[in-house]
């Protein structure tokens, strides 16, 4: 990737469901580095738009490209092997394995030894395991998971269980990370927790990050730009004081609350 080319460049990208326009000509550019929001009402097509990036969906139309690479048509375990990982709007941990197991797993999608070491059992696979829990409760200290280790996830509270999804995330190695409303269900404390976490491990990881986000405060705290859907369709994107007062902004929004 040259100092000019976008860590993330989506030209024209859509699909169709049938005669439906889910997601209709989307231009969006990540430099690397940068936290950037994705908001809209309910319904605008911003989960649609993460499931295109990620191989969910393959675009219909127009080209989505990680380090100038194009990913049309790449199923989302080579995505995420590019370097695009994600967490869902709807928790999906692994949820009778415990805290470790769940982030190990992400581990497993770098591992260095191969199958046949595992079928047989060879020294190589035990060596690998053991790299792989050490690195992984390493990581969880970041996330203040090491106190939890071995409990299963589903016995976790809410918060803690979305800051083991973000950790899972991250330990696939990414270079974007895609919020998908972090925030969903959250308490005023957990979110503020969440703004410093988000904050700490962009600066840790080196992170790039593309935010989905209805709770306002977060993303206009977090954010240094902001893309705005509507119907599929971008309506605006700039600074949050930017996007605080465009009135095509305010107009999507019908009333709803965007300071």
């Amino acid at each position: 990737m040259t100092a000019n080319t976008p860590l993330l460049k989506v030209d024209k990208a859509g699909i169709r469901f049938g005669g439906l326009k889910a997601v209709s000509e989307v231009n969006l550019e990540l430099q690397k580095g940068e936290l950037v929001g994705l908001i809209g009402p309910n319904g605008a097509g911003k989960t649609t738009f993460f499931n295109l990036l990620t191989g969910v969906y393959v675009p219909t139309e127009g080209s989505i490209s990680l380090d100038g690479e194009k990913l049309n048509g790449f199923a989302p375990y080579k995505i995420t092997k590019k370097g695009i990982s994600r967490t869902f709007q709807n928790i999906r941990l692994f949820s009778d394995l415990t805290v470790l197991d769940n982030v190990k797993i992400a581990y497993h999608s770098l591992a260095k030894h191969s199958i046949i070491s595992s079928i047989f059992r060879l020294p190589s696979h035990f060596a690998g395991e053991r790299e792989m829990e050490e690195k992984a409760i390493e990581f969880l200290k970041i996330f203040k998971l090491d106190n939890v280790l071995y409990e299963q996830a589903k016995n976790l509270p809410y918060g803690q269980q979305r800051r083991l999804e973000i950790a899972r995330a991250l330990a696939a190695n990414p270079k974007l990370l895609l919020l998908d409303e972090p925030a969903a269900g959250m308490n005023p404390q957990e979110t503020d927790e969440l703004m410093n976490l988000i904050a700490l491990i962009r600066e840790r990881f080196d992170l790039t990050i593309l935010l989905i986000e209805h709770d306002m405060n977060l993303v206009m705290g977090v954010c240094e730009r902001i893309y705005v859907l509507d119907h599929g369709q971008l309506i605006a994107d700039g600074t949050p004081e930017e996007i605080r007062n465009n009135p095509k902004v305010i107009e999507a929004y019908l009333g709803e609350e965007v300071s």
